[in-house]
């Protein structure tokens, strides 16, 4: 788990709504996917709601959920599910009555883990996803045999064992062994002070020795120190010694197995010094699995120990259920279905790739693997997978099924590409933060920079992020605002290594209404100007936004809103980059607005450095002020932003991006939001004004684009139809340093056809 803490302030008797939104990657195991949905409100809630919705490109095989903490019947009447061809549903809406513990309790039922597992059609032997420049592969070959295996158990006995513990861990193994494979060979090492293997040599699962083994699990007793060093060299003796000597096992899977609640406080005890001569003894042979019994241990150890010796390790929490826990581990990896396994791409036509080589694949599993494609390189992509299976070599060649993409593409398309996108980050900053446990001196600087870079470029939460970001500032030794999640809707999102699904909990306000509708980006209610300078325009009643740019030079200034009635306007002063070579194209941006009310005699002039009000005082953006004239508020928010209110008739946001040390932005520079423009008269004009009014377009012929990854649409719009484009902008109105990703068409040629006339109609000769 991963916990945070937000501190807020909230008036006595006010009513708060809290959003979380959160992206988790789903693995898949014992041949399904699995989502814990943590239920514990403490309280009988008036509303509460668990919606998850599914959608898996290759079609859902099933799909079950279950609630252990109500009765069986109560369970079966509040949980419904469905699900047909690529989508899914689950829905659980107990009402307060069901919620209670008894018919006059005021105490709840809720309290535990909401289960949801499914699975995926598995008609390929590979199936790859491409998109914008990405690709994603899931690996997960069906109807292998089971390949033999070479089991090694390092068993923890020191004194910290005893009790529940060594009972738990007697109790598992019994039950391990009873499911061992007659084909299978295997051993059992003790470690306490000394170490005490059980035949020390590998020997056949027959009945004889399955049942002397479990005599010997029965009858071990715990001793006083802990020599993890030491068991697992005899671990891994022996099993270099039977794929050296005994043929019949030397293409057997190799698996070495340890369990500790401790850390080592004999033979050996330096962690390094263990680290090393555990990988030296091993030497890529087999995989290394390591289960942490309790609190009581260096965990961070553990999994340096195993992600070096190509496993895992695995926290086994002290209850009741401990055994469980064990054996579950062990039903992952009781059943390897092939060694050895490369997933090999074109070298010129993959520029960045996650890991891409595993030493098992286990049945029900999958392996993921994400990269970036090269400029121009989709014709000449594919992927080659080689492996050794059970008494035979693995191939196959997978290539993209651009028949599919493109009905995906068209159905999802950039949702899709966003996905696949994220997947490749998010599976490369986890690379890096887990190199990063390991290293030291300057590749460990290294590999911090990089995982915080692709961190905050991509909006993930690591604890390289939450540190860094609290230790940033400016050049005037201003803090930046702290990173956070994006704001969302009633929603919490989810992203598996397959697809997302949208989970829409908790109890809503009454103004607001539940939506399970699948969506990657919930609709940013806004229509601004920004960066250089692109324009979003959302439309409400679509659902969606259009976007669309503006070329011209330094110096020009753009209407953006027009009142004919009143005369009020805003309008923009475009900048150039102050940095960068000649060969370069020159960014512009905005560096100087105007509002103004000619009626009243308002003026207000906005720099990245000062923001001045005519008549009255000028002030900086180290200021906080609330200023009233004329029926217009202005409120500056210290170096962040500040807003306009219009009588009641419009909201103007105007954001400062200020250049942080690292920071992509040539210059400072303002973006300008339109966050309410209901009272604007239907005349209202300019870039932006035009807008604020109902308009509508149609959308049809999606199909890729002259960049295949990206969707091309013709769009029918102020009975003009034009070519358009899937991409994204970003919406920087509540985040100016990171923004928000925000999904739109895209109007080419400096929005040739969506706005009136043509660009240069809204060049006009002042700022006021």
């Amino acid at each position: 788990m991963e916990q945070f803490t937000i501190h807020i302030n909230a008036s006595p008797k006010s009513k708060v709504t809290f959003k979380l939104t959160y992206e988790e990657v789903l693995k898949r195991r014992l041949n399904q996917y699995n989502i814990i949905i943590k239920v514990k409100p403490k309280q009988l809630v008036q509303d509460f709601e668990i919606d998850v919705d599914i959608f898996e490109p290759q079609g859902i095989s099933k799909l079950n959920a279950q609630a252990p903490f109500l009765p069986k019947e109560l369970a079966a009447q509040t949980i419904k599910k469905s699900f047909s061809g690529k989508k899914g549903r689950v829905h659980f809406h107990p009402t307060m009555v069901q919620q209670q513990s008894c018919p006059a309790c005021s105490t709840t039922l809720l309290n535990g883990d909401f289960k949801v597992t499914y699975d995926v059609n598995r008609d390929k032997l590979c199936d790859l996803l491409v998109a914008n420049n990405h690709f994603a592969h899931f690996f997960a070959p069906q109807n292998l045999t089971n390949m033999s295996k070479n089991l090694v158990f390092v068993i923890d006995t020191s004194g910290s064992m005893a009790g529940e513990k060594e009972k738990q861990t007697k109790e598992a193994l019994l039950k391990i062994l009873a499911d061992i494979r007659p084909a299978d060979y295997f051993d059992l090492v003790l470690f306490a002070s000394r170490v005490h293997a059980w035949r020390n040599s590998l020997v056949p699962a027959n009945k004889a020795n399955l049942q002397a083994a479990q005599d010997f699990v029965q009858r071990f007793s715990v001793g006083t120190a802990t020599n993890l060093n030491g068991g697992l060299l005899r671990g891994i003796e022996i099993l270099n010694s039977a794929q050296a000597h005994l043929p019949e096992v030397s293409k057997h899977a190799a698996i070495l197995i340890m369990l500790t609640d401790g850390e080592p406080t004999e033979g050996v005890t330096d962690r390094p010094e263990i680290l090393q001569n555990i990988q030296r003894a091993i030497r890529g042979r087999f995989p290394l699995y390591s289960l942490g019994f309790g609190q009581d241990l260096d965990f961070n150890f553990l999994k340096s120990l195993s992600m070096e010796n190509n496993g895992w390790a695995q926290r086994i929490y002290e209850g009741h259920d401990a055994a469980q826990q064990l054996q579950g581990f062990y039903n992952q990896v009781a059943n390897p279905l092939l060694v050895d396994v490369e997933l090999l791409y074109p070298q010129d036509a993959v520029v960045a790739l996650t890991q891409h080589r595993h030493k098992q694949y286990y049945d029900g599993s999958e392996i993921v693997v994400a990269g970036r494609i090269a400029d121009h390189k989709l014709g000449s992509f594919k992927a080659d997978v080689r492996a050794r299976g059970e008494g035979r070599e693995f191939q196959t060649t997978c290539l993209v099924d651009e028949e599919e993409m493109k009905k995906l593409l068209q159905e999802r398309g950039h949702m899709l590409e966003n996905h696949v996108e994220r997947l490749w980050a998010y599976l490369t900053i986890q690379e890096l933060l887990a190199k990063h446990t390991k290293a030291k001196g300057k590749e460990k600087e290294d590999l911090s920079s990089e995982a915080l870079k692709m961190s905050l470029a991509y909006q993930f939460v690591t604890p390289l992020t939450s540190m860094t970001i609290r230790g940033m500032t400016d050049e005037d030794g201003l803090m930046p605002t702290l990173d956070k999640p994006p704001e969302s809707s009633h929603l919490m999102e989810m992203v598996g290594p397959r697809r997302t699904f949208v989970l829409s909990a908790g109890q809503p306000p009454p103004t607001s209404s539940n939506t399970s509708n699948f969506n990657t980006k919930l609709p940013n209610q806004v229509t601004g100007v920004d960066t250089d300078p692109h324009f979003i325009i959302h439309v409400p009643y679509k659902e969606d936004a259009l976007c669309f740019n503006i070329n011209e030079q330094p110096g020009v200034i753009l209407n953006l809103v027009q009142d004919p009635n009143t005369g009020f306007s805003v309008r923009g002063q475009l900048v150039g980059s102050e940095a960068g070579s000649p060969r370069q194209h020159q960014g512009t941006y905005f560096g100087r607005l105007g509002i103004a009310n000619p009626a009243t005699g308002f003026q207000l002039e906005v720099t990245p450095q000062n923001i001045t009000l005519s008549p009255g005082p000028v002030f900086s953006w180290r200021d906080q002020a609330m200023l009233h004239q004329d029926g217009i508020v202005v409120t500056i928010n210290k170096k962040k932003n500040l807003l306009v209110s219009v009588e009641d008739r419009a909201t103007f946001e105007v954001v400062l991006h200020r250049v942080w040390k690292g920071s992509s932005a040539p210059r400072d520079f303002l973006g300008f939001y339109v966050l309410d423009s209901h009272g604007m008269p239907a005349r209202t004009h300019g870039l932006l004004g035009q807008f604020f009014h109902p308009f509508d377009f149609e959308v049809s012929d999606l199909r890729p684009g002259s960049d295949p990854t990206k969707t091309d649409a013709t769009m029918t719009v102020k009975n003009r139809q034009l070519t358009v484009t899937r991409g994204l902008q970003k919406d920087y109105s509540k985040d100016p340093r990171r923004g928000v990703e925000v999904s739109c068409w895209f109007v080419h040629d400096n929005g040739a056809g969506l706005i009136d006339g043509v660009h240069t109609d809204y060049i006009v000769p002042d700022i006021f």
